[in-house]
């Protein structure tokens, strides 16, 4: 009977655990400030919004916007690697403070996280090896395509075109290697993110380079954490004087673009959509 009794207190302990990090509080502004660390998570893995180089920093467009943050603030950043499927986790259970990870506004995300104002404009876009290009999305029916779990990528084709078979991987790593492999026919998710990609990788090409609707791309919070969303949504509106996104486009994207996009489709000021 004890050894009984001690089993179903352990599980429920283990199935107490998440609920309670789930319950974590998120911390206020004053509380970072009294820290003297803001703690924001990127991505290391998906260039050239969030990576790590070949030195061991933190670098791309989300860094470049999260170091200005921390500078705003007074405090010392502190970079934590998140993956797509774990963003909204890390919030909630307020291992981080922001997330600035490539985060696409969704009705559905909205709901369980708080999105500031937007600073990129994006849109699904397909990759595809030069030889069996993919153009369109009748191409990709009863063929398989890569996406990384928790995407907008994933959510878009499940509702849209069942058809398409999906294979999925927790990492941005994990899906271009797939598709460098031969594993799958198409690769997709954001069409900046497979622009960017293709021009780094010859022998293939976005064949498909708008899918879906015109999304955007937001700083979010843990749900109800008021004091550092308004600093976020302030910090945005202020920034717009300086044109402070193009210049981050400028020291992060500028190079990997080239002519092949035009800063004013992808970049948003102040948190405004032209």
């Amino acid at each position: 009977m004890k050894k009984l009794f001690a089993l179903v207190l352990a599980l429920v302990l283990v199935l107490s655990i998440p609920a309670a990090l789930a319950d974590a509080q998120a911390r206020s502004l004053d509380e970072i400030k009294e820290s003297g660390k803001l703690t924001i998570g990127v991505f290391s893995d998906k260039k050239p919004f969030g990576y790590v180089d070949e030195t061991g920093e933190y670098q791309g467009y989300d860094v470049y916007f999260a170091r200005r943050l921390a500078e705003d603030l007074g405090v010392e950043l502190e970079l934590v690697s998140v993956d797509a499927p774990n963003r909204v986790e890390y919030l909630t259970s307020a291992k981080v403070d922001i997330i600035l990870a490539n985060f696409t506004v969704t009705p559905e995300r909205a709901e369980v996280v708080d999105f500031a104002l937007p600073y990129m404009k994006v849109a699904l876009g397909v990759v595809s090896p030069d030889d069996a290009l993919i153009t369109s999305v009748e191409d990709l029916r009863g063929k398989s395509l890569i996406v990384s779990k928790g995407t907008t990528a994933e959510t878009w084709f499940t509702a849209n075109e069942p058809e398409v078979e999906l294979l999925k991987f927790d990492t941005y790593t994990e899906t271009f290697n797939a598709l460098l492999d031969g594993r799958g026919d198409a690769l997709s998710t954001d069409n900046t993110e497979v622009l960017a990609w293709a021009i780094e990788n010859p022998g293939f090409t976005v064949g498909i380079e708008t899918l879906g609707s015109l999304d955007t791309i937001a700083p979010a919070v843990q749900k109800g954490n008021e004091t550092v969303l308004n600093f976020i949504n302030e910090e945005i509106e202020a920034l717009a004087a300086e044109q402070f996104f193009h210049a981050d486009y400028e020291a992060t994207l500028k190079d990997v673009y080239g002519d092949a996009v035009d800063p004013d489709n992808l970049v948003v000021e102040g948190g405004v959509i032209d």
